[in-house]
């Protein structure tokens, strides 16, 4: 481990060096790979400096030890070599974990798709309150949203929605929302006050630049159509909305969030793009992560990641076993604490896995 960190340190103070060049501060592109290279190294980088720093104390301390030192004195130093040596195995800890392979896509922008899935309009209602929870969280996050296209029900749920998530870090926090989720509740459609069980899949995509999937305009086909609302009605007399298919793959991407063509189609290719990218990953590497489909499940009441009771007030992350008696909160967007303790969860397992 160690000489992976001294590695690390080399390599950082190599870039500071070249960030000094005159060659490299007029290459925009080379000035920008560096400079990010460098933000990347940096929190391993103080980190290692902090636990030689400690290592150096405690030896320090344990030297002191040799000496004639007083009781009183002596009861000191034993006390912070205590103190030190529990310092150096947290900071230990802290070096393992940063020294994991990174995520490459886990500082990129998401495309999220939440569509209702097993109990009819109870699912599509959960799929709109899903949303919302979404959205708040990015607020609290002081991220941007952009709906990109939405499928809405007469009785204000979503059959499907598809919007975009801006803000650094954004798929590192989101990437464990993938899957089903599920709810119990007594519906806004139920007279008799009986407990419905319904489910909302959620699918969450890293956002892909053009460098990384480029598209040719041969292998798209690119439709255009006028905006519905609820129920399928027409609200927009212009041909707005786009449909873009990509040939190759047959997949389909709907955008009629804007009145402007032009956007519509910008927004649709950023979908499509994500799609591709997810695609072309998943076919690369089999093991990095289950496949989109899998990923989301079928949206059967039995396959779920996380369950949301709303008469007990009860959030159930199943993945973990974590249950959290503050339901109202979470779906105010407060889901730190699932995410930290999800993200925990499978930083130790990769831990487990490098030991």
């Amino acid at each position: 481990m160690f000489d992976r960190l001294e590695a690390v340190v080399a390599r950082y103070e190599g870039i500071s060096q070249m960030l000094t060049q005159p060659e490299i501060l007029g290459d925009p592109k080379k000035l920008a790979e560096l400079s990010k290279e460098q933000s990347d190294l940096e929190d391993t980088v103080n980190t290692y400096r902090q636990y030689k720093e400690v290592v150096r104390q405690l030896q320090d301390a344990k030297e002191m030890l040799r000496e004639h030192l007083d009781e009183e004195m002596m009861e000191m130093v034993k006390g912070e070599i205590e103190e030190l040596s529990g310092e150096k195995e947290k900071l230990e800890g802290e070096l393992r974990r940063l020294l994991l392979p990174k995520d490459p896509n886990d500082a990129k922008n998401v495309i999220v798709e939440i569509r209702g899935a097993a109990g009819g309009e109870e699912a599509s209602l959960f799929a709109a309150n899903l949303f919302r929870l979404y959205t708040r969280y990015a607020e609290r996050k002081r991220w941007k949203i952009e709906v990109i296209d939405a499928n809405y029900t007469d009785l204000g749920g979503i059959k499907e929605i598809v919007f975009s998530i801006t803000g650094k870090g954004a798929y590192s926090r989101l990437k464990f929302e993938n899957g089903a989720h599920r709810v119990q509740r007594v519906p806004e459609t139920e007279s008799g006050g009986r407990i419905h069980t319904s489910t909302a899949t959620v699918a969450v995509l890293p956002e892909a630049e053009e460098v990384e999937v480029e598209i040719q305009e041969k292998d798209i086909r690119v439709d255009i159509f006028c905006s519905s609302g609820p129920g399928g009605q027409s609200v927009n007399t212009t041909q707005s909305a786009v449909r873009i298919t990509h040939l190759p793959t047959g997949i389909v991407v709907s955008c009629q969030d804007e009145k402007s063509q032009h956007k519509n189609k910008e927004k649709a290719m950023k979908v499509l793009r994500a799609r591709l990218y997810e695609k072309y990953r998943e076919e690369a590497d089999a093991e990095y992560a289950k496949t989109r489909k899998q990923a989301v499940g079928t949206g059967d009441r039995s396959e779920r990641i996380r369950t949301y009771n709303f008469p007990q007030n009860r959030v159930t992350d199943h993945r973990i076993g974590l249950t959290l008696h503050r339901l109202d909160q979470v779906m105010d967007g407060d889901l730190d604490e699932i995410i930290d303790a999800l993200t925990l969860h499978y930083q130790t397992a990769e831990l487990q896995k490098v030991e």
